[in-house]
């Protein structure tokens, strides 16, 4: 009778306490069908699992994510590579922990697009882009350092080149629809809505020239420092969106086109709420499926590749000579430990 009230008293207090505070952490993006990973983790309910209640905060830029995380205003930032990105992660006070998209061998991922201008002239094959213009989102960016490769894979002089930086990937594109640039680096979301408009032409994918790394996850070094465990599980948590997001996007027919089915319609409905928030649906959907980058479903960092980024970057004077590559990575959250 007594064994049958305790355990009666102590179900009752189960029921009426109060649940488990959740670790808060506040993670900083871009709007992006490559930041997919992240918006699937959230919405399948995978931070909550871990005990973390995720804030996200939208910006602009990929240079904005690794300035606010610099800060102090972010404890994470999912972001494109850049310049700016590894010069802080350089001072100590950022690391990437876990990738975000990366070119991947007969994958289509970013586009080298032509106008028809310099179609017509006779700029069809990469080789015929000494002295002419490439336009690219900002000096410094990740689209700087694949057109050094393209140029570098077609035996060009890069100082040929004529780099046009825009700041967005719509000034980009309406840059090649209105013949201003001979050529531009875009995501193909982009590229392919200049060729169905009949604006533009795709020249090649990035992808035949190098499997670079194109982003990661980064986290305030102090974070790690003072909560390391709730740096572990929201990288468990992002990668079982990663493996959503591969399951759904990152499936190719024997033409290595991307599938497109109800599951991935379903995968790219998720994040459309994301990242095209009350816009139409269907279009939405049709957009994050084009702009679907590979990604790693382990979400594996190439530290090599980091480090050969880093070092062209350093050759052009945008990164400081002090930077190491290898400070600036932490893989010890690889295996979620």
């Amino acid at each position: 009778m007594i064994l049958r009230m305790l355990a009666s008293l102590a179900l009752i207090a189960a029921l009426t306490a109060p649940a488990a505070a959740q670790d808060r952490v506040t993670v900083g993006t871009v709007r992006q069908p490559n930041n997919g990973p992240l918006f699937l983790a959230d919405a399948a309910g995978y931070f909550t699992a871990e005990g973390l209640d995720v804030e996200m905060k939208a910006y602009s830029t990929s240079t904005a994510v690794a300035e606010a995380l610099a800060g102090g205003a972010l404890d994470f930032g999912l972001m494109d590579f850049s310049a700016e990105a590894f010069n802080l992660a350089g001072t100590g006070v950022i690391k990437a922990i876990a990738a975000q998209a990366r070119e991947k061998r007969d994958v289509e991922g970013n586009d080298l697009v032509v106008s028809l201008g310099a179609f017509s002239a006779g700029v069809r094959k990469p080789e015929n882009l000494r002295d002419r213009s490439i336009g690219i989102t900002s000096l410094g960016s990740i689209f700087h350092y694949q057109a050094a490769e393209i140029a570098k894979a077609k035996d060009i002089d890069f100082a040929t080149i004529k780099l046009r930086p825009m700041l967005t990937y719509e000034a980009v594109a309406q840059a090649i629809a209105d013949g201003q640039i001979d050529a531009a680096i875009l995501p193909p979301q982009y590229a392919r809505n200049l060729i169905l408009s009949g604006l533009g032409r795709v020249m090649s994918w990035c992808s035949d020239f190098g499997e670079e790394q194109l982003g990661a996850l980064f986290v305030a070094t102090k974070v790690i420092t003072a909560r390391r465990a709730a740096v572990a599980k929201l990288v468990r948590a992002y990668r079982r969106g990663a493996a959503d997001y591969a399951a759904g996007l990152a499936r190719y027919d024997r033409f290595r086109k991307p599938i497109s089915d109800k599951k991935s319609r379903a995968v790219a409905a998720t994040i459309a709420r994301y990242i095209y928030p009350g816009q139409p649906l269907q279009g939405s959907i049709a957009a994050v499926e084009l702009g679907a980058l590979y990604i790693d479903p382990q979400v594996r960092l190439d530290a090599a590749d980091i480090a050969r980024q880093i070092s062209w970057f350093k050759s052009q004077k945008l990164v400081e000579s002090s930077v190491d590559p290898h400070k600036i990575v932490d893989l010890s959250f690889a295996d979620g430990h």
